[in-house]
């Protein structure tokens, strides 16, 4: 996500919100990667209602505002605005439950992303012009050949209304929930590809950006609902309050995550405690079901900025289930690329079948 430079850096950083990344830092199956610090065995609750929290980094060109009643204020003036934070911690399986009210507008999108080193990522994403659903998507390992793992999902008032999402994802199976109700579940069925399971480390994105800009693909401007009209700026998204919890791969305390080898499989993943790599003590789904930790407040911190076990190879497979099913998306628009200057993500859009 944290990766190529457009005119204004936060554009390319928000395009990246929003679909498989063909940038990293450092990935890890290509060469070596410095370890990440992990949330570890801490239960993490963060509310924005109080002010910044240090757990975040604010990406370059975003300033943030916080409500004493709606939280952290994702704020978009123009196109190149593209408000954007990233946790300073990873989770190696794990449940996050995000508190959002999304921005309005068409061509404006909110999104709440789990992103990892080497591509992996599961997605939320609400389009300012639909106010009746939200957008469910996963990627394996970057890949962008296809674009048919989306899904839409009904959701009340999503853009005037709090809901609390939720991505619950163990090496077995993947839930996303809105408030408390599983909407989607994707099962670890160990088939590789394009349609892999998502299954290392990750750090929590979230923001909001333009995708329906002047400029932009025209099947990303379609998909966003047509071209954002500023004159009814500013488009402001709101995020409340949020609660991490760290799986830690099955083990009971993590201060780091490693990758063994180049195969970016969850198995590989070294867990690593104070300097020493940890043996498994549970299995990653027990684990989830039984932790008790006590939860951990961060603090809000002054800012000058306003504001167990499953194949080692892996694809998923849609789960059917009680909860409303989501809407598939199937056929892109486009395939995603770079600009003519090399350096610009952009995003290859599905289009919803009629």
């Amino acid at each position: 996500m944290l990766s190529q430079f457009f005119t204004a850096t936060t554009v390319a950083l928000a395009a990246s919100l929003a679909s498989a990344q063909t940038f990293t830092e450092c990935d890890p199956t290509k060469r070596d990667c410095p370890a990440r610090p992990a949330v570890g065995s801490q239960i993490v609750d963060i509310d924005f209602r109080q002010g910044p929290n240090d757990f975040f980094t604010l990406a370059d060109g975003t300033s943030l505002n916080y409500d004493t009643d709606l939280g952290a204020v994702f704020s978009i003036n123009g196109e190149a605005d593209a408000p954007t934070i990233s946790s300073e911690r990873w989770i190696f399986f794990g449940q996050v439950d995000v508190t959002v009210r999304a921005a309005r507008g068409a061509g404006i999108v909110t999104s709440f992303v789990l992103q990892s080193d080497d591509l992996d990522e599961i997605d939320w994403e609400w389009l300012g012009g639909d106010n009746a659903q939200v957008q469910t998507n996963y990627f394996s390992k970057g890949c962008t050949e296809t674009y048919d793992r989306g899904g839409f999902s009904p959701v009340a008032d999503p853009i005037n209304q709090f809901h609390t999402y939720t991505i619950r994802w163990t090496p077995e199976q993947l839930d996303w929930i809105i408030d408390g109700a599983v909407v989607r579940t994707l099962r670890n069925t160990g088939i590789e590809g394009c349609a892999g399971y998502p299954q290392s480390p990750m750090q929590i994105k979230l923001g909001t950006w333009v995708a329906g800009r002047p400029g932009a693909p025209q099947g990303t401007i379609d998909w966003a609902g047509g071209l954002a009209n500023f004159d009814d700026a500013p488009f402001d998204g709101y995020y409340q309050s949020l609660r991490i919890q760290d799986f830690m791969g099955g083990r009971s305390e993590a201060t780091e995550y490693h990758y063994g080898d180049r195969s970016g499989r969850w198995e590989s993943i070294e867990v690593i405690n104070d300097g020493t790599e940890v043996e498994p003590t549970s299995s990653v789904s027990s684990t989830s079901r039984t932790r008790t930790s006590s939860a951990t407040t961060l603090s809000t911190v002054t800012s000058t900025t306003s504001a167990g076990t499953s194949s080692s190879t892996s694809t998923a497979t849609d789960a059917p289930n009680t909860s409303d099913s989501p809407t598939p998306l199937l056929t892109p628009t486009l395939t995603r690329h770079y600009d003519s200057s090399g350096t610009v993500p952009t995003r290859a859009s599905p289009s919803r079948l009629p």
